[in-house]
């Protein structure tokens, strides 16, 4: 029989490829989130739901063997915007779950956090997975729940969107002819592509990652402007690189690793995307969003008599 996993936030960039990667290692996936998933498949179920209502995440998460969370705020900026939000949907969103999973008894229960909890920037955004690391390690203590909690880094591939900061370079690159980066370029940072991340996402079952953190980052570390270059080459060196002063510290610039709350394990797989592959491809996908080929209108020119 299928292990049962419920996937929330699946509709969304790196929960959809979660939830895809699962299917194909033989899990019976359910998606929750506010909108349908366009990425859904046939053999996934898709319920429409918001994770503030109790009893529509009790009844959705029993029967699961497993429980990932990725819904909620995921940009630092928006979080900054919105702090009450933050607060509603991180925490007390993420704590309506971890109840639901504590009475049906799951096997697992996955958190999407961020390596920004090891650091002093990311405000908002970082104190509200801060604050649920620390609620989910008490409902191990006082309740024995079983969890994983997942540190991401910096991510980029296919379905992403503005929010991401890979496609937002692209598209500005080629819509504008220009990129735009705030900081100096010496910024360093570890991409990880999102099929690498979803790999690494479901690996994590195995009993070896029961009540442990764990890094998912990439392999290969990059400064911002070599990135920014890298795109700059692959656009046939047509594109202008300008350097602004930083309005904020909200974002961590060689390392986030000043606060560390819980040692975390790091996560690596035998194969990975090339970062350069990877921009490759998005380079691809986020052109051929812009400029979509024309509809065919399915019209047919009949053949005249006197042609052959």
């Amino acid at each position: 029989m299928k292990k049962k996993v419920i996937v929330f936030g699946g509709s969304g960039f790196l929960g959809s490829h979660v939830a895809d990667t699962l299917t194909n290692n033989g899990y019976e996936v359910t998606v929750f989130d506010l909108e349908d998933s366009p990425y859904l498949k046939k053999t996934q179920k898709m319920i429409r739901g918001d994770i503030m209502d109790v009893d529509s995440v009790n009844k959705a998460v029993s029967g699961s063997d497993y429980v990932y969370n990725f819904a909620g705020i995921a940009d630092i900026d928006e979080a900054n915007r919105k702090p009450l939000d933050t607060v509603r949907f991180n925490i007390l969103g993420n704590s309506i779950i971890l109840e639901a999973a504590r009475k049906a008894k799951v096997k697992r229960f996955v958190f999407a956090s961020s390596v920004y909890v090891y650091s002093k920037a990311g405000a908002f955004y970082r104190s509200s997975k801060q604050a649920c690391e620390l609620l989910i390690e008490n409902y191990h203590e006082l309740y024995g729940m079983p969890y994983t909690i997942l540190r991401y880094g910096s991510l980029y591939g296919a379905r992403s969107d503005e929010k991401n900061f890979i496609y937002q370079i692209i598209r500005q690159a080629i819509t504008h002819g220009k990129i735009t980066r705030q900081g100096d370029g010496e910024e360093i940072r570890e991409y990880i592509h999102v099929h690498d991340a979803a790999m690494g996402s479901v690996e994590i079952l195995a009993e070896e990652f029961a009540n442990q953190c764990v890094m998912v980052t990439g392999d290969q570390r990059m400064k911002m402007k070599d990135l920014l270059i890298m795109v700059r080459e692959m656009l046939n060196n047509k594109i202008e690189i300008e350097y602004l002063p930083s309005k904020s510290d909200v974002h961590y610039e060689i390392t986030p690793y000043v606060f560390a709350p819980k040692i975390a394990r790091k996560i690596v797989n035998k194969t990975y995307f090339d970062i350069g592959e990877g921009i490759l491809n998005c380079i691809q996908d986020i052109y051929k969003e812009i400029n979509p080929p024309p509809a065919h209108t399915g019209a047919v020119l009949k053949k005249r008599k006197h042609d052959r």
